[in-house]
This record gives C-alpha cells, sequence and structure tokens, in this order.
C-alpha cells in the first residue's frame, strides 16, 4: 500500500494534482463523459435547455460556469427568442454582452437603442466638414 501512495504523490509532483484526481477517478469508474466533449458540441447540447436548466448547469462546475455564460450561448438564445434580430441590435449586444441584453426589458433596449443611434448621428454629424473656400 505505501508504494501505491507513493506513486500517487509522484503524479501528483510530476503531472500536478490536477492530472492525479483525473487518474484517480478513472480508475474508479468516474468520468464526467460531458465536460470532456468539445466546447461546440456542449454548445450546441445546451440550446435544447429551458433557461432555468442553464442556470442550474452553470452551477456544476468552473467549465460549465464559464461556458453557460458565454456570449456565444446566449447569442443563440437571443436568436431562438427574437423574429428579427437587426444588425443595431447585434451591435449593441457585443458591446452589453449577450447575456445581458436578452435580460434587459424591451423598454430599456429601445432607449439604449435611440440613444446609441444619436451619438452615432452626432459622431457623424462631427466628422462632416465644411467645404474649403477658395477666395
Amino acid at each position: 500500500m505505501a508504494s501505491s501512495e507513493y506513486l500517487k504523490s509522484q503524479i501528483g509532483v510530476i503531472f500536478g494534482q490536477k492530472t492525479l484526481s483525473h487518474v484517480m477517478n478513472l480508475c474508479r469508474g468516474q468520468y464526467d463523459f460531458l465536460e470532456r466533449l468539445p466546447e461546440p458540441l456542449i454548445l450546441y447540447i445546451l440550446t435544447f435547455l429551458d433557461l432555468e436548466d442553464v442556470a442550474q448547469l452553470s452551477q456544476v462546475s468552473h467549465t460549465f460556469q464559464k461556458i453557460c455564460n458565454s456570449n456565444k450561448l446566449w447569442e443563440h438564445i437571443v436568436e431562438r427568442s427574437c423574429d428579427r434580430v437587426t444588425p443595431e441590435m447585434r451591435s449593441l449586444a457585443d458591446d452589453v454582452g449577450w447575456k445581458q441584453f436578452f435580460f434587459t426589458n424591451k423598454l430599456q433596449l429601445q432607449l439604449q437603442l435611440r440613444r446609441r443611434r444619436k451619438r452615432q448621428e452626432e459622431q457623424d454629424n462631427s466628422f462632416k466638414r465644411e467645404p474649403v473656400r477658395r477666395y
């Protein structure tokens, strides 16, 4: 038994505790297949979940917390829930984050989009210069 403890400690020292934990779980038959899938496939699977399930899954591990809060997932959720995502809406969502964009109510979104249009118009007008007059 002492030699197995020694081997475990050496694996931990050489490869790190995460690898040791992974190997020990494999030996016990505990393997998280879902977490080992490629991220694009996990994202695809998550698009079929209800929002409550996404929220619960985000609490399972750091990996799922990152994926469940990712802009890629929330962009898909927004696209699924809206009839149409305009380029202006897409630009705002890219700025504030797709999850924040999703949970912002329609009145707030309309106000933010109006403010954004106004700022853009002001910037466009400031770039327009009066023609140089030559005498």
